[in-house]
């Protein structure tokens, strides 16, 4: 990458509006012969962005204005490679705070979640939900009464990851980390040009505490990425609040006699012939094996279907 082109970078990284500025001043620059004033972009930038520019050496004295030191590496700064401009991003918090109703679905599940352990909590939350699951379980073998609570886990699920959890906010602390790293990937290798080239103690040591300003911002957004947790983690809380009392139901009619003995009997892909309560992959009884895998199958299903697209997306 040629010293212009670092430039361009290191300015965007300070400021994220200065890609309009550098575009506007390619485009009246155009218009005029390679050359731009002041007047012809007081519109479109700031006093301090214009005296960067010049300050950087961006933009040199011409004939009657100024133009543009190294138009071929300036062009390739702009159009280039997106990845090699990447901007500081910044981010609300306010965005990622949980509702007083996501801290309460926490606290629901993490209570919940004493049923694995305690057989009483275990007795009331399965008795309580076999009077709504009952006809179904009824009408069906237990291992398709599974598939089916795997079909209805997989639709909610889906559907509370996207309404609760914003992939441009996730997007948005991957960049700033991705930000971060282009910043202490271009100090170290001005620093080590500069070793290279013999250049002053003075400039060294500048360059020094450039690179711990930058380690220093790095470490801060770490610790501000706790704010990525809480929105992967938000429909989480939701989603952990209705499937725990199905799981706690089904391991209350498997565990607790509640079905037949030739309902216990399954043929599961590749394993054959199983009982739900057998151990099938190490501590893993069958019947969660069974859960899991229609549950992840359906839920890409329904992705797909719906069109739902949870990939992080750029600020």
């Amino acid at each position: 990458m040629t010293r212009t082109a670092e430039k361009i970078n290191a300015l965007v990284r300070e400021d994220g509006s200065m890609v309009d500025a550098l575009e506007a001043i390619r485009e009246t620059a155009d218009e005029n012969g390679g050359e731009v004033q002041w007047g012809d972009v007081s519109d479109e930038l700031t006093s301090g962005q214009w005296g960067r520019l010049i300050e950087k050496g961006v933009l040199v004295d011409g004939d009657e204005g100024f133009e543009i030191a190294d138009r071929e590496a300036y062009d390739e700064a702009l159009d280039g490679d997106t990845d090699s401009i990447v901007p500081d991003v910044d981010i609300d918090d306010e965005e990622t705070k949980w509702s007083q109703w996501d801290k309460l679905a926490a606290v629901g599940s993490v209570l919940l979640m004493i049923g694995y352990w305690l057989e009483s909590v275990r007795e009331t939350v399965g008795g309580a939900i076999d009077l709504v699951m009952a006809p179904l379980d009824a009408a069906l073998p237990f291992y398709a009464v599974i598939l089916a609570v795997s079909m209805l886990t997989g639709l909610y699920s889906t559907l509370l990851q996207a309404n609760l959890m914003n992939p441009e906010i996730i997007g948005k602390y991957q960049q700033r980390m991705k930000s971060m790293q282009e910043k202490q990937k271009d100090v170290k290798e001005r620093k080590e040009a500069a070793e290279e080239r013999g250049a002053s103690e003075a400039e060294l040591e500048r360059l020094e505490n450039e690179m711990e300003e930058v380690r220093e911002e790095q470490m801060e957004a770490m610790a501000e990425n706790m704010g990525m947790f809480k929105e992967q983690f938000r429909p989480m809380v939701w989603i952990m609040l209705f499937t725990i009392p199905l799981f706690l139901w089904m391991y209350w009619k498997i565990l607790g006699g509640h079905i037949s003995d030739a309902e216990m009997i399954m043929v599961m892909p590749i394993a054959g012939e199983v009982a739900l309560n057998e151990g099938l992959l190490g501590p893993m009884w069958a019947w969660i094996i069974w859960y899991f895998l229609c549950s992840m199958g359906f839920t890409q299903l329904l992705r797909k279907a719906l069109n739902i697209d949870m990939t992080p997306t750029g600020a």
